[in-house]
């Protein structure tokens, strides 16, 4: 397959219309249909399929796709490694942080550590949450991603330890206080606000219970950390969550923390790429400044995995 003709290829399935995408790529519509004709006939499949309101990929198309922006963004990223070698690092990372997690203080200190270091580094930063990060890193779409997660293995993701965070239950001051440290078998009937099931967390929490017998009482889902503010604010309930967030959430408003004991609960802090797209000469300077920061964070695991890697 040639280069350019994957370039053709992905800007008509992005554009959605030969005619404009044409005239994006300032190239002939009858000379474009011929290179997406060869190329057609070279994968020996129908990768378009044309309609009145322009083309969409078939489903052979839909898989080809999603290769060629893997392919043409490595292509890129190898000809700006190329040219960096003479010279400064520079070029695009994309980094993911969950939001309330202990990622989200890693932002300033990054992005400063970026700039004295590598000013010819293009940062992104992308703060959603954990599941959809995974997926982006997965797709190649994102370089690396600080999330709750690891313990799982997942099939094209590799995950390094970084913290671990106890879980807290967090609620308005206008509740009765539990003590400092909380049984999780006195919340069975404690109104929660909790993430959606395949949230990280929320899996936890749900484990938990259920080694006890029990069910949390859930009264809504919300993955929103300013309507769960509000939601503790105006005391309609209480969550559960990581100390940083708990942390976060009762400074916001006049609520209290409470860490959950019998058992205690800890959501594993992880950094993520992808276990079979080699990092980028800009990714992998920006992985190391990221182990450095949380290499400088209490009750970190970096030494610990070190120490384990070279024991092996």
């Amino acid at each position: 397959m040639n280069l350019r003709r994957l370039q053709y290829f992905v800007k008509i399935v992005d554009v959605g219309s030969l005619t404009q995408a044409a005239d994006v790529l300032h190239v002939a519509q009858p000379a474009l249909s011929q290179q997406l004709a060869t190329l057609e006939g070279e994968v020996r499949q129908q990768l378009l399929v044309r309609t009145k309101s322009g083309v969409v990929p078939t489903e052979a198309g839909k898989v080809l796709y999603r290769h060629a922006q893997l392919i043409l963004r490595q292509c890129d990223q190898a000809l700006a490694d190329m040219n960096a070698a003479a010279k400064n690092i520079s070029g695009a990372v994309a980094v993911g942080l969950a939001p309330g997690t202990a990622a989200a203080g890693l932002a300033l200190p990054l992005l400063r550590a970026v700039r004295a270091r590598h000013p010819g580094i293009l940062l992104y930063l992308n703060e959603t949450y954990g599941t959809t990060l995974s997926e982006l890193v997965m797709n190649g779409r994102m370089d690396l991603a600080v999330l709750y997660g690891g313990k799982t293995a997942v099939h094209g993701l590799a995950f390094q330890p970084l913290l671990r965070e106890p879980l807290y239950l967090v609620g308005r001051s206008s509740m009765i206080a539990p003590p400092a440290e909380v049984p999780l078998a006195m919340l069975v009937d404690t109104d929660l606000y909790l993430a959606r099931p395949y949230n990280v967390v929320r899996k936890m929490v749900n484990d938990a219970f259920a080694a006890i017998g029990k069910v949390p009482k859930v009264v809504a889902e919300i993955e929103s950390a300013s309507t769960l503010t509000a939601v503790i604010s105006d005391g309609l309930g209480a969550t559960i969550l990581p100390e940083s967030m708990a942390r976060q959430v009762a400074s916001s408003c006049d609520a209290w923390q409470s860490c959950i004991i019998d058992p205690v609960i800890e959501a594993p802090l992880a950094l993520c790429q992808s276990d079979h797209l080699p990092l980028s000469e800009p990714a992998q300077a920006i992985k190391e400044i990221l182990l450095e920061l949380v290499a400088g964070l209490p009750g970190n695991l970096i030494a610990r995995e070190e120490r384990s890697q070279k024991a092996s």
